[in-house]
């Protein structure tokens, strides 16, 4: 007994001092080449998943599609409005729950690089400020002012205490290698000038003080001070050099696509051209790439900012908003960062050299003296494929394409040749017939009792302090029985200047009209004609928000609603200015008050049904019940048949909805040549900006969920559905000369190998059925091939018997095959597409 204690004693202090040597060895530092964690240089690849914009129960899913992309590390904002709510009161549960979070990356086995800002721009609502610190007397965002600096050093404290409580540094043991002071500072100093750069400074030094362990980082911050790192943001960054060359060359936001504006069309950014610009980031001593987003998610509740962004924050992400895999995106990429990584000894030993191979052609080679060598061969040109000739063999480049060659000779995969898997997907009704009530929510009056007076126009969030979308402007405008327009018919024009972004207009109780502007200009004018009547009448103006700015100058100083002025054209006075005159204020909707979104709140009012049930009202609320549907597959609301508000569902927020703001704008087919924009490559023109609204199945339970719709407008409710979102086929699209990772056999064996189409259904679906299947010179593209010129007469035969019945498969793309070669001489690739049943 007495020995098996020692023992125990021993293995204790055994396991004391392994956990004490790794505490003293653990470090991330950094050098001109990379990040440097526990003495080993890394090329890295990051990926954006956001914690608040989709549940704990996606987390751990999401997290390990991200790591079988090869993803090494997890990047995450932190989101000060979310955490702190009102002053000193913080909140850090549910979907808020940052160290549950970071423990489910850590599990996982990959890094953390944790975005404190505390100001994260992302298109969130107020770019993460909390809106009570835009009340802090004597307070100026972002600049060398002593009420700023001391919240935000207060809240940024506060976050890297939990971290250092949990252990969660990796020089702790934990995840986090890097962490973010500030956010995009740099074009805020080119405005501000001298206070904002101050304020850089001591930022960078206030967090540097943190004694974290680990290297801080500022995106777009050409100043940063040492040992801050400088890092780069956009689409491409291939050029970007840190501002110290003993610094690594870091890209902190690769943008995979773009946030979608209510109005605007869905941007799309092709495979192609990501990993045109990854690989492009890389071969010019590039050591850090983290995709922006890699899962963009949902802004539930009132988070989007903008103003007027979508519910939606999708992105065109390599994980779509609903947690299934974007292909051939999420594949593409996967493909490329297992090249890169055969790559990596050289990379990270050497700095390129860069030789020309003609016209837009280079080659960049990385060699070391030990004999480690990787190339990457580029082709720049737009239009044209090129072939070159490096090391004594040839090569055939694509149009705006990078080659990878891990050992200088084997072409191992081509940034615009995909090799992965490409999907369509599916809206499939699960449940289209709810039975609906509605109660229609009457204007709010001067005449209330629970409404503010005063002779001026208020600015809206100053009165709401953001607490909701809604704030009613009331007036009563007295007109006399000898106006001209009574006898004439008429009727005088109402014109209302607002600073956004809706507004419903009444008369007297009675819908006269609505008004709403855009994300190109947030301001509306509401300009028509009213019918009023001799005596007095109640105008009620009701100012929605649609988020708050989330990108500029001075946050504490931008306003929102109805600031005049307000007039009264076509009276007998000629123009009547109703700005000054008295006007009364109530925050929110009637229903907020009573909580309608809540079984407890509603109770509260009388609901109509049946042949009773409103339809295409304005300011109408409407609940229904509805049990969860059977299986896993993700779901949304299709709100088609709806205008503009809000969505709860068992009293959580799903966002705001406004399928009735159509798309503008022209869309067309893209090109994935040649450098991207958001104005390049979009689609739904003329359709809903958003149709689909992701409801998380966690919300839900077995039966009895409660579902409450606010619409503004006025829509009709018989027509939402509840859908869900599956694959529906799935299509490879292979060249016969396709370089691919197979090919790193050939390092060794010398052996040819086939390129080969892989498809594969998800779990419990199987393939039923070849839809389309051609090797030749097929067009198209996943969900529209069509057969070419050459094709050959057998292209079926391999597909549908290899495939038919099974969830996965695979088909070798050679001219045997499938019956012969169909046009000799020419470069040709199999097309085909499966649906998955």
């Amino acid at each position: 007994m007495e020995s098996l204690v020692m023992s125990g004693k021993k293995l204790c202090v055994m396991v004391l001092c392994l956990y004490w040597v790794h505490a003293v060895t653990a470090s991330v530092t950094y050098d001109h080449k990379a990040i440097v964690v526990n003495g080993q240089r890394k090329i890295l690849f990051s990926g954006s998943i956001h914690y608040p914009r989709s549940t704990p129960q996606m987390w751990p899913e999401l997290i390990q599609k991200a790591k079988e992309g090869g993803v090494d590390v997890i990047q995450t904002y932190v989101f000060w409005n979310g955490h702190e709510p009102s002053p000193g009161k913080y909140y850090f549960e549910d979907r808020y729950d940052l160290v549950k979070f970071i423990k489910v990356v850590q599990q996982a086995g990959l890094y953390v690089n944790l975005r404190i800002g505390p100001y994260v721009c992302s298109e969130w609502n107020f770019g993460g400020f909390p809106v009570w610190l835009k009340f802090v007397p004597g307070i100026a965002f972002r600049t060398d002012n002593e009420p700023f600096k001391a919240a935000m050093q207060k809240f940024t404290e506060k976050i890297v205490s939990m971290m250092k409580a949990e252990n969660l540094f990796e020089t702790q043991g934990g995840p986090i290698i890097l962490s973010q002071i500030e956010n995009e500072l740099g074009p805020v100093e080119w405005e501000i000038g001298d206070p904002a750069k101050a304020y850089a400074k001591w930022a960078a030094k206030m967090a540097v003080g943190l004694d974290t362990g680990v290297p801080w980082i500022m995106c777009k911050q050409e100043d940063a001070p040492d040992p801050v790192i400088d890092t780069c943001n956009g689409y491409y960054c291939e050029n970007f050099t840190p501002n110290k060359n003993y610094k690594p060359k870091m890209w902190t936001e690769n943008w995979t696509g773009w946030c979608t504006y209510f109005g605007g069309g869905v941007n799309i950014r092709p495979a192609e051209d990501l990993a045109f610009s990854v690989a492009r980031f890389i071969q010019n001593g590039g050591s850090f790439v983290n995709y922006y987003m890699y899962h963009g998610g949902t802004n539930f509740e009132r988070t989007s900012g903008g103003p007027f962004i979508t519910t939606s924050y999708d992105y065109d992400a390599p994980i779509d908003e609903y947690g299934l895999l974007n292909e051939p995106k999420w594949g593409h990429l996967r493909d490329l960062h297992k090249a890169i990584k055969l790559c990596e000894p050289a990379l990270i030993s050497v700095d390129p050299k860069v030789t020309s191979l003609g016209n837009n052609l280079e080659a960049h080679v990385f060699k070391t003296d030990s004999g480690a060598c990787a190339a990457f061969l580029a082709n720049y040109d737009t239009k044209s494929s090129a072939k070159v000739s490096f090391a004594n063999e040839q090569y055939e480049l694509p149009r705006w394409s990078i080659s990878i060659l891990p050992d200088c000779k084997t072409e191992v995969f081509n940034t615009a040749r995909i090799g992965a898997q490409s999907s369509q997907k599916k809206m499939t009704v699960v449940r289209n017939a709810f039975d609906w009530e509605s109660y229609i929510e009457e204007p709010a009056s001067s005449s209330e009792e629970d409404s503010i007076t005063a002779n001026a126009l208020w600015e809206q969030i100053n009165i709401t302090r953001d607490s909701t979308d809604y704030l009613w402007y009331m007036t009563d405008v007295n007109i006399d029985p000898n106006e001209g327009f009574i006898k004439s018919g008429k009727w005088p024009l109402l014109t209302v200047m607002s600073a956004g972004h809706a507004l419903l207009v009444f008369i007297n109780g009675q819908h006269s009209g609505t008004s709403y502007a855009g994300a190109d200009f947030p301001k509306l004018t509401f300009n028509q004609t009213v019918n009023v009547r001799a005596g007095n009448n109640k105008i009620s103006l009701l100012s929605i928000a649609i988020g708050l700015p989330h990108v500029g100058i001075h946050f504490e100083t931008w306003n929102v609603g109805v600031l005049g002025p307000v007039t009264l054209e076509g009276v007998n006075e000629g123009t009547r200015d109703l700005s000054h005159q008295k006007w009364s204020y109530k925050v929110g909707l009637k229903g907020e008050d009573l909580g309608l979104q809540t079984v407890s709140g509603s109770g509260s009012v009388e609901w109509a049904q049946g042949s009773l049930l409103a339809k295409k009202q304005p300011l109408t609320w409407y609940k229904t019940n509805f049990n969860k549907p059977e299986g896993n597959d993700p779901l949304a609301l299709d709100m088609i048949s709806m205008g503009k508000g809000q969505v709860w569902i068992n009293g959580r927020s799903i966002g705001r909805h406004w399928p009735g703001y159509t798309a503008h704008g022209i869309c067309w087919d893209c090109d994935y040549a040649g450098s991207y924009t958001d104005k390049k490559c979009k689609k739904n023109c003329g359709e809903p900006s958003q149709r689909w609204y992701h409801v998380p199945r966690s919300w839900l339970r077995l039966s009895g969920n409660y579902m409450v719709v606010f619409e503004e407008w006025g829509g009709d409710p018989t027509r939402i559905s509840l859908v869900k979102r599956t694959t529906d086929s799935v299509c490879a699209d292979i060249y016969e000369d396709q370089p691919t990772l197979k090919n790193r056999e050939k390092l060794d064996s010398g052996n040819v190998i086939r390129p080969k189409a892989h498809l594969w259904c998800p779990p419990g679906q199987k393939m039923s059925q070849i839809k389309f299947a051609s090797y030749g010179l097929p067009h198209g593209s996943c969900g529209n091939y069509r057969q070419g010129d050459c094709h050959a007469h057998k292209s079926y035969d391999a597909p549908q018997r290899n495939c038919i019945g099974k969830q996965s498969c695979m088909v070798t793309v050679a001219s045997e095959v499938f019956g012969g070669d169909p046009c000799p001489g020419i470069a040709k690739k199999l097309s085909v597409e499966a649906i998955c049943r």
